[in-house]
């Protein structure tokens, strides 16, 4: 026992998370939408946060995805250690982007956290990856990722 234990220990404690994030986004899931905050630039008015709701079929532009366009993206620097934080407000979710590598339970009263480096200038769709109800094909998740000075302005 005590030579599986060991060596298991070490590489747990190799693989734990050291970086300090430069930004951090945390995602709830609702019924059938995605809120974002970002807890890291405050104004006068507050925390910065948003909705994030689907765009109707009839409201689509051309070129725009059926079913995962949204009204409001949630726009990422590139190459910034970016912390993601991801609870639920009403039922249990899944905030899920398969094209960067991420899928991450939205659980009632717990945060869940992950890391993202995103190396590469594009848009990025997801979705909630958990039957959540009837609404559940509703809740698109898009990340715009820009540089730096364009996530700035």
């Amino acid at each position: 026992m005590v030579l599986v234990a060991l060596p298991s220990f070490a590489l747990l404690y190799s693989i734990d998370e050291v970086i300090d994030p430069s930004i951090t986004a945390k995602c709830v899931g609702h019924q059938w939408f995605w809120s974002y905050e970002f807890c890291d630039f405050e104004s006068s008015a507050g925390v910065l946060n948003f909705d994030s709701y689907m765009v109707p079929v009839d409201e689509l532009s051309i070129g725009e995805l059926r079913l995962l366009e949204v009204d409001n993206r949630l726009v990422l620097p590139i190459n910034t250690h970016i912390r993601v934080l991801v609870t639920a407000a009403d039922v249990l979710h899944s905030w899920a982007v398969p094209s960067l590598g991420v899928k991450l339970d939205a659980c009632i009263g717990r945060l869940n956290q992950t890391s993202l480096f995103i190396l590469r200038e594009s848009v990025f769709y997801g979705q909630c990856s958990e039957i959540c109800g009837v609404g559940h094909a509703n809740m698109p998740i898009v990340i715009e990722a820009v540089d730096l000075p364009s996530y700035i302005s």
